[in-house]
């Protein structure tokens, strides 16, 4: 007891010893004042928290992961627009699901469906009726006119109506419709025929014409001049008419270009629908003589020879108000497509090109810029979680996952496009504000939420050069790194905090009184 009564580290001085001064004062002030400060940042800094960075290899159990996009592409009909996904675990073509096409016109103003066939799967590519071969057609001579740049711009100034088929002689469609083609000009020249036959019964004369004047006396008569222009020996009159895919059926009134024909390829649908473009250029209430109505009587008669034949015409004919057609005046209408794709989570690429079951693409002519609206992976962020939900997250977080948003890659040349590519990074982190604590049936508990999931990416881009024979697409490659970051708030412990408290109290008292002492030793030694 007496040892330990000896132990005292705060032994008093007598208060008569002690001598008060001005400038103890006004130290002391500056103690108190230093210790108030450190002590007030000191709690700041406490009571904040710092973000920390962690890597690990990605725990991700999930077997696909969420791409969202918004791309237009500036020069693509919606028509020929198709995304395909690869990747070492397989391959998807021409996805549809998750998927929306917006037609675009010249001005990139959105337009709806409502005059567009989206899929054209249920088109007949050509006329299964048509047993005769091209060659077995044309052995009486070609009712369809092949037409060359000089010879187009006649027909279309010297007939009212002008259906041409613009081909390449490649094209495996093309051969497919050819013989149709060949046997609704025929039809044609057969309606003109039956014309000038009935005009000679009405007036009671006797058919004296030579081969020459009668020829010309149906070529009067002929409802449609049905046409066909070969791309591959007119290139540049293909590339003028903004022929992209081949076959493409181009209808003409007065000499100007009425759209695409886009309904089956047969010939009693074409003859309905040359039908029907005569009625609107007429006008639907105008008593006036359709010449073209014959026709589908014809084509019928040529064409249906059998009850399997008359069958499945009907069921051609059921369909045919589920295919409408567009008449856009642009030449370069565009595409926007949207909505996300579920891709596996291994190395692989989704692209955007220009493919058709209907048509054989020219390729020179296909155009894939395109305008990067948006893309990212993951879970779409509505805008109350990138205000609120990002605060556990680095400055440029949300920009790092979406860096390609806004971007325009333009090809000004043929048989080129951009490729992307992409290294995705699994982040996680704590969404502050947004996850609570969810109650566990099974274990009775409150279990903490789960971290929230994002992916940042990084991206480059290059130009690539496609061969003469290959259609140019648009391409993303991604990777998913094999390393994942997160981000976690780090705060210090509580003892940490004590600890700096009491160096600060005792740090500046110690300081101060040095610096005291130090001022009163000089000042002592100048009185002397």
């Amino acid at each position: 007891m007496v040892r330990l009564a000896s132990l005292d580290m705060y032994r008093k001085v007598p208060v008569d010893l002690l001598e008060g001064t001005r400038r103890g004062s006004i130290l002391s002030t500056l103690a108190v004042f230093t210790m108030g400060l450190l002590f007030f940042l000191e709690t700041k800094a406490f009571l904040s928290s710092t973000l920390k960075t962690n890597l690990a290899l990605d725990g991700n159990t999930e077997s696909q992961i969420r791409v969202n996009f918004n791309v237009t592409m500036m020069d693509l009909k919606c028509e020929f627009a198709t995304i395909d996904v690869v990747s070492v675990l397989g391959t998807q073509q021409n996805v549809t699901q998750h998927v929306q096409k917006f037609n675009l016109n010249q001005q990139g103003i959105r337009e709806g469906y409502g005059k567009r066939n989206r899929k054209q799967h249920d088109v007949q590519l050509f006329d299964i009726t048509i047993e005769d071969t091209i060659e077995e057609l044309h052995a009486d001579g070609e009712d369809a006119v092949s037409l060359d740049e000089n010879m187009l711009n006649i027909a279309l100034q010297a007939n009212t109506y002008v259906f041409v088929d613009f081909f390449a002689s490649w094209c495996s469609h093309c051969r497919d419709l050819a013989p149709t083609w060949e046997t609704l000009a025929e039809v044609m020249a057969e309606v003109a025929e039956n014309r000038v036959e009935e005009k000679l019964e009405n007036s009671g004369q006797e058919h004296d014409y030579s081969d020459e004047e009668y020829q010309a006396a149906v070529e009067v008569e002929l409802p449609v001049l049905i046409g066909k222009v070969d791309c591959v020996d007119h290139h540049d009159l293909c590339m003028k008419r903004q022929i992209q895919a081949y076959p493409t059926l181009k209808f003409f009134v007065d000499g100007e270009e009425k759209g695409d024909y886009r309904g089956h390829r047969t010939v009693v649908e074409m003859a309905h629908f040359i039908e029907e473009m005569e009625k609107e250029h007429k006008g639907k209430d105008a008593d006036t003589d359709v010449s073209t109505t014959e026709a589908k009587d014809v084509a019928a008669d040529r064409t249906l020879q059998s009850p399997e034949h008359e069958e499945y015409a009907r069921e051609l004919s059921a369909g045919r108000h589920k295919i409408t057609h567009s008449w856009q005046d642009s030449e370069h209408p565009g595409c926007q497509l949207s909505g996300f794709l579920l891709v596996d989570r291994a190395p692989g690429n989704f692209h955007i090109q220009a493919q058709s079951k209907n048509h054989d693409l020219a390729a020179h002519m296909t155009n894939v810029s395109h305008i990067i609206n948006d893309l990212s992976f993951g879970k779409p962020m509505s805008k109350y979680f990138i205000k609120e939900g990002l605060k556990n997250t680095p400055e440029g977080f949300l920009e790092s996952t979406r860096p390609f948003n806004g971007n325009v890659y333009v090809t000004r040349n043929e048989h080129e496009a951009h490729h992307h590519y992409l290294k995705v990074i699994t982040t996680e982190f704590d969404a502050e504000k947004m996850n609570k604590k969810s109650f566990d049936k099974n274990t009775k508990k409150f279990t903490a939420p789960s971290p929230t999931r994002a992916y940042q990416i990084l991206q480059s881009s290059q130009l690539s050069l496609y061969k003469n024979d290959i259609v140019p697409e648009a391409k993303f490659t991604y990777d998913l790194s094999p390393i994942a970051v997160s981000y976690e708030k780090s705060y210090r412990a509580w003892y940490d905090y004590f600890t700096s408290v009491m160096a600060i109290i005792g740090g500046t008292f110690t300081v101060v009184g040095m610096l005291e002492s130090g001022i009163h030793s000089v000042s002592s030694k100048k009185r002397r």
